[in-house]
């Protein structure tokens, strides 16, 4: 048999169609990815992948090999959760996109802690929602419109934005129209935000370049509550603040779903510490939007 982590490489690669992408799920580098495949390659005597300025396309021995090999790593992740049911342990590893960990979830680990003081929850910032039976994560938090392969959803609540901003700027906008002096903020994870908001408030979105980018919502928020300029609020994210006073809705009335909901992702069969903080989360939700 060749080396296991030459075939990972090579089923992760091509299912990704990318070294970098597999190296992102992998946890190494692109170059050691590449390494391992031409490795596998050496052995079997073939090429697996075509490669090109482009990106990478399999042979037809890369494209017979790999839902074989995907079947068999999908079986080795389920048996990989089992293991992790039947040893139970106080720690629950999370992933969630790095806006709703520092602002949803973290907030809320105080009282976690003191309603179940021997859970350990271990927190993970991803840009993407994992793949429960490759990744060794309990559960995740992510926005989501259904539930990825591998996983069921417990929704939280619906995703719905409107603009925020500091209560100074607050009585410079009487109508949505006002917003066309203010600098308007938005993160990199939701560009679409701003048009989608002016398109349900029937007005002509301007331009994104004429507006701020940031690479992280936290960054935005803060910028938001300084008087730099308007966000674009999601209300799971924006609500301490808005509790706080140190931003307000200049338009309350004009909340616009997304389409998207917050969700705890998880797998099929999660480990009973994991399903004990998800009843949790679950009703903490459910008491404060009652």
């Amino acid at each position: 048999m060749p080396p296991l982590n030459a075939l990972r490489a090579f089923e992760a690669a091509a299912r990704h169609q990318s070294f970098a992408k597999a190296a992102d799920e992998l946890g190494v580098t692109p170059a050691a990815v590449s390494h391992q495949v031409k490795a596998l390659e050496a052995w079997l005597g073939s090429s697996l992948f075509v490669r090109h300025p482009q990106g990478l396309h399999l042979t037809e021995a890369g494209r017979a090999a790999l839902p074989a090999f995907s079947t068999a790593f999908d079986a080795m992740g389920l048996a990989v959760q089992e293991l992790r049911i039947s040893a139970p342990r106080p720690q629950v590893s999370i992933a969630a996109l790095p806006s709703i960990a520092q602002l949803w979830l973290a907030p809320r680990l105080p009282a976690l802690r003191a309603a179940h003081p021997a859970l350990r929850p271990s927190i993970h910032a991803l840009e993407e929602a994992p793949d429960f039976r490759r990744e060794p994560f309990d559960l995740a938090i992510f926005l989501t419109r259904h539930a990825p392969a591998g996983s069921r959803a417990f929704k939280l609540c619906d995703d719905v934005i409107f603009p925020v901003c500091a209560p100074a700027l607050a009585g410079l906008l009487k109508t949505p129209v006002d917003l066309s002096s203010q600098l308007l903020l938005w993160d990199t994870t939701w560009t679409g935000d701003w048009s989608l908001w002016f398109e349900a408030a029937g007005l002509k979105s301007p331009s994104i370049e004429s507006g701020s980018e940031f690479s992280l919502y936290s960054m935005a928020l803060q910028a938001a509550i300084d008087g730099a300029g308007v966000l674009m609020g999601h209300e799971a994210l924006v609500s301490r603040a808005l509790s706080a006073g140190s931003l307000v809705a200049p338009f309350p009335e004009r909340r616009v779903p997304t389409g998207l909901s917050l969700s705890i992702l998880a797998p099929d069969r999660p480990p009973a510490q994991a399903a004990q903080m998800i009843d949790w989360l679950l009703a903490q939700s459910a008491a404060s939007q009652g």
